[in-house]
């Protein structure tokens, strides 16, 4: 099995989802610890940016890529209460599972339609999940799908995506054409253990 480091090279270097399954497979065990052995910050700069806008926290949440379930436990100890995960590995959602604070978890391969009705949720996330080495940008037009008008969507771009202006593009193309406003945006820590930042931002659907 890699080092402890290893894997957090190695996600910015697989070239196709089913790769990154696998990775992420054999990553669960060891996941949790070794990134809260680094710092990792990302998930409570979320939960608090997003809960510093809801105006329900008991109002439905998807936790788009949730993983480990690292983001749903910021979420739930920031008092959202009706949180909705999904990712594409089995391996994480077994640990999301165990941590109790999902109402509801999924298994998706990547590419595939979210199981879930347009304009369902109040509240979208995509925690450490956009960018590179992980989900493409079309993961942001697929969340805002499944917003209400008015719903809110909080998510990170860490310093290796930020490199790439096409994501933040993306989110310049919502803001111009006025389907969404910028609530908030935030660099700060994201892995400190490694010296990587990331950008939080919150936006709100039109």
């Amino acid at each position: 099995m890699p080092e402890q480091k290893d894997y957090l090279k190695d996600v910015y270097s697989v070239e196709s989802p089913e790769a990154m399954e696998e990775l992420y497979d054999a990553w669960a065990d060891s996941y949790d610890a070794e990134l809260e052995s680094q710092g990792y910050a990302t998930p409570a700069r979320c939960a608090a940016a997003l809960a510093e806008f809801s105006e329900n926290r008991d109002a439905p949440l998807l936790d788009f890529g949730c993983g480990t379930g690292a983001s749903g436990a910021a979420f739930a100890a920031a008092g959202f209460t009706a949180i909705d995960g999904i990712d594409m590995s089995g391996g994480m959602l077994e640990k999301a599972r165990a941590r109790g604070v999902y109402r509801d978890l999924r298994e998706t391969a990547p590419g595939d339609p979210l199981p879930v009705p347009a304009e369902f949720y109040d509240h979208a996330a995509a925690v450490g999940v956009i960018g590179a080495g992980a989900a493409p940008a079309t993961v942001i037009d697929t969340l805002m799908e499944v917003l209400k008008p008015g719903g809110l969507f909080v998510f990170s771009f860490n310093d290796h995506t930020l490199e790439d202006p096409g994501f933040e593009g993306r989110i310049a193309e919502y803001v111009d054409t006025g389907a969404a406003e910028v609530l908030f945006r935030e660099h700060g820590a994201h892995i400190p253990g490694i010296d990587l930042g990331a950008v939080v931002y919150v936006l709100r659907k039109r």
